[in-house]
């Protein structure tokens, strides 16, 4: 192992299928590198432990610096690896908080889906009942708050701080508003029927956070606080402050390339992500948001099944991934539901299979962050659901 690569992992296995679904329950104390091996889960649908170990082994290793990673469902395991600081080289932390990125996104489906379980909103409503005058008249056809949930509204991307994590480094500390974002994105006109494709992007749910303070008449971050964050019981859980560009709290430092060399990209104003993916939290406050969402605890059963529906989408042969935030993934037959989040420096990924046999949520802090996050979710996650 890397001299540096601080590894601790905490084992714990559940013997009765149907207990233990919450945050690491019953986890063994934390050990140190150098101490005896993590036990194997006896139960042979837990989790994959010499996979997940193989995970964390070498960090940091050039591209990430320190991973967090929490699984849960039959049997629970728990590792963290790396250094939280690559100047001072001190270990990680288990409890460090971190932008989430658009597992932000997550919250917002959830913030709408209980707006509508109130019938305060309707799911196949135009978005201009709740929003009027916002979109002019190149839309003949308003996409409805559904089409905005599901990726299939045929809004075009609003104006941005660049495109790369090289091109908006210059920018990190200014401040560009989610109504600028809105408003440079619907001049543009739809880029297609709503419907008609499924188009991940940004500013569905930006446009969904605008929805959320009009309807409540309270702002988006305090919605999600008295809404989930608080009774969930998801207290490391936060949004900054308008453009607060730092991270409260304990925290591992984020670093990424900038011209070549190796730069901390720890503070950042992330205030345009806004209901898109400003969030910071922990894993163990999204392993709590998880388990309660899949449970119907956040959102009614009903509405959840309709959060957990990929939409038919008449123009894409590929067909769609996405549900109401979450993605729909099959790996070894296993159908699982999560989101990825990504910014600067910062990875963060939430998933389970629906019936909780298996959660799985890691922060990774990797250079790699803003790429192709495929192969942190090889390397981190899927090893998770290897039984």
């Amino acid at each position: 192992m890397n001299a540096h690569g601080h590894v601790r992992i905490a084992v714990a296995s559940v013997l009765l299928a149907g207990l233990a679904l919450g945050p690491a329950a019953g986890a063994a104390a934390a050990q140190p590198a150098g101490t005896a091996p993590a036990v194997a889960v006896p139960d042979s649908e837990g989790p994959d432990v010499a996979a997940l170990e193989k995970a964390l082994t070498g960090i940091p290793d050039g591209d990430v610096s320190a991973a967090l990673v929490r699984v849960g469902g039959k049997g629970s395991w728990k590792g963290t690896a790396g250094v939280r600081d690559l100047r001072t080289g001190a270990p990680t932390l288990e409890n460090a908080r971190f932008r989430a990125g658009s597992t932000t996104k997550v919250v917002t489906a959830a913030l709408v889906l209980q707006l509508v379980a109130e019938g305060r909103v309707e799911l196949d409503a135009p978005l201009t009942r709740y929003l009027p005058g916002l979109l002019p008249d190149s839309f003949t056809e308003p996409p409805t708050v559904r089409h905005l949930l599901t990726y299939t509204s045929g809004l075009q991307p609003g104006a941005n701080l660049g495109s790369t994590t090289e091109e908006m480094y210059p920018h990190r500390f200014r401040t560009l508003s989610p109504e600028r974002v809105v408003a440079t994105a619907v001049a543009k006109g739809p880029a297609f029927a709503p419907g008609k494709r499924q188009v991940y992007q940004n500013i569905d749910y930006t446009v969904l956070g605008l929805l959320i303070e009009k309807v409540t008449g309270g702002r988006y971050e305090h919605r999600a606080e008295a809404r989930i964050f608080r009774p969930l019981g998801m207290r490391h859980t936060s949004f900054p402050v308008g453009p607060d560009p730092r991270i409260h709290g304990p925290h591992h430092r984020a670093y990424t390339d900038i011209g070549g060399r190796t730069t901390d990209v720890t503070e950042w104003n992330m205030s345009d992500r806004w209901a898109v993916g400003n969030m910071i939290s922990t894993t163990a406050d999204l392993e709590r948001f998880l388990v309660a969402l899949f449970r119907g605890r956040v959102v009614p059963q009903p509405l959840l099944d309709q959060m957990l529906t990929v939409p038919k989408v008449a123009e894409d042969d590929n067909g769609a991934a996405y549900g109401m935030a979450l993605e729909r993934y099959v790996y070894n037959g296993t159908e699982i539901w999560g989101k990825t989040g990504s910014r600067p420096g910062y990875h963060t990924v939430l998933a389970a299979t629906r019936d909780l046999s298996r959660t799985v949520v890691y922060s990774v802090n990797a250079k790699s962050a803003r790429e192709d996050g495929f192969p942190l979710i090889a390397r981190f996650a899927l090893p998770a659901f290897n039984r």
